[in-house]
């Protein structure tokens, strides 16, 4: 009769641990990325009453006499399943489509931890953060050569990502300027133009032009905006060869520019060309001049040097073609770090006040062996356990496993809450029938008292 009481108890205990477990599921249903538990029951050890058996020329075979003792919890399972993702239109926030953890690095220990939470934000410092927990990748990066891509160096132990400034690169919270090197010109000349030369190459004396082409956005070295013209004046045409020569002139008010001008030639197609044999002489014309920019000494900053481009000029007898224009092929102001955005690879990308942008660091993921192994330990956090296999360092968001990155959506919490309301009315029924054992047992110890 106590066995009774014994297993009901436990049958209780049981049925409780299992509510507490859906309560918790429950009350993180929105929690971002958490991931819902079980119970799983089982038997405890059985008392035998007499062993088994087996059968004989006479007598045939006997199963053992056990008496069960009552149920225990065997495990409580963590589903790892990903949860569904919902959209935020915050720029920091990410979700993971595989089996991925982002890496953070916080609290008294300094050890790493493990989460699925992607709402990121940037604290005063420029730490990227995920509540109050540094997030960890790489920040050593190399430009390949080839592509122009940005190449972190993967092979190195993940740290604490800083949006404004690491060892590697410096002050990332200001985009230091870059001096212009190209310039291009384009559009047409109207070869209706007077000629003013007397041979290919000699203009004599220029009092006015046929056209003016300013460029602007022209940056040295220390950010300062300049700007140049470029006069034409029709120069030569040689009838032996059907060749057309220009004299341009280049001027500024703020740069000292050398050379300061030149001559360039176009065939009878309006073509440019780089030579032309006229006379005996050979004439050559250099359609991508180097200049040197010299600014104002005042604004304490060193010559620099611009390939000028002259290529896509044509020349046309047209009045509806459009002039010579020019822009600056690069260059820009310093600027100042205004947002950023984070890639499927999880690369942040910082944009700048002067409309640049550039790299500021790789989030790293995390994978195991058996993730479910995970130990919670709370703030949505996990710790590697001997059973869930080792951290061997970080992977790139998409590989290995982990799972690419989506920006502005969070992984929603996966409690399926129909699910969780038919287990606790199965946890509710079973722990009443263990209560009326209890009960029951109680009516027949009460029974037997009465004979007495």
């Amino acid at each position: 009769m106590m066995t009774a009481f014994f297993s009901a108890v436990s049958g209780l205990k049981s049925q409780q641990t299992s509510l507490n477990v859906i309560a918790n599921n429950i009350s993180n249903v929105n929690t971002t990325g958490y991931k819902q538990q079980r119970v799983s029951f089982s038997d405890v050890l059985s008392q035998t009453l007499s062993g088994a058996t087996g059968p004989s020329a006479t007598k045939g075979g006997t199963n053992a006499i056990q008496l069960g003792l009552g149920v225990g919890v065997a495990s409580t399972d963590t589903n790892m399943s990903t949860g569904s993702t919902q959209s935020t239109g915050v720029d920091t926030d990410c979700s993971i489509s595989g089996n991925g953890f982002f890496i953070v690095q916080g609290g008294s220990s300094g050890q790493y931890q493990f989460t699925r939470a992607g709402n990121f934000t940037m604290d005063e410092g420029g730490n990227l953060t995920v509540n109050g927990y540094n997030v960890c990748g790489w920040q050593d990066y190399d430009i390949d050569a080839a592509s122009g891509d940005y190449v972190y160096n993967t092979s190195k132990a993940v740290e604490p990502i800083n949006l404004y400034s690491d060892i590697y690169n410096g002050n990332k919270k200001v985009i230091a300027a870059k001096a212009t090197t190209g310039l291009t010109l384009s559009g047409n000349l109207d070869t209706s133009a007077t000629a003013s030369g007397t041979d290919l190459t000699t203009i004599g004396t220029v009092t006015d032009y046929d056209g003016t082409t300013t460029v602007d956005n022209i940056y040295d070295a220390l950010g300062n905006e300049h700007s140049i013209k470029v006069n034409w004046k029709k120069c030569y045409v040689d009838s032996s060869t059907n060749t057309t020569s220009w004299y341009y002139e280049i001027t500024s008010d703020d740069l000292t520019v050398s050379p300061a001008s030149g001559y360039v030639a176009f065939n009878s197609s309006g073509q440019m060309i780089d030579s032309v044999v006229s006379g005996g002489t050979t004439y050559t014309f250099d359609t991508d001049p180097t200049l040197t920019l010299t600014p104002a000494a005042s604004l304490g900053t060193a010559a620099f040097t611009v390939d000028l481009s002259l290529t896509n000029i044509l020349q046309n007898t047209t009045t509806t073609t459009a002039a010579v224009t020019g822009t600056a092929d690069d260059g820009y102001a310093a600027g100042e770090l205004q947002g950023i955005s984070i890639a499927e690879d999880g690369t942040i990308i910082g944009t700048y006040s002067n409309s640049q942008t550039q790299p500021l660091g790789m989030i790293a993921l995390a994978v195991f062996t058996n993730p479910e192994g995970l130990e919670k330990i709370g703030s949505n956090l996990y710790a590697v356990t001997a059973n869930s296999g080792d951290f061997t360092g970080g992977v790139v968001a998409g590989s290995g496993g982990s799972g690419s990155l989506s920006t502005g959506t969070l992984e929603m919490s996966n409690v399926d809450l129909a699910q969780q309301f038919s287990e606790m009315m199965i946890s509710q029924r079973a722990y009443q029938a263990n209560s009326k054992v209890i009960s029951t047992a109680d009516e027949m110890l009460q029974s037997v008292i009465q004979m007495v």
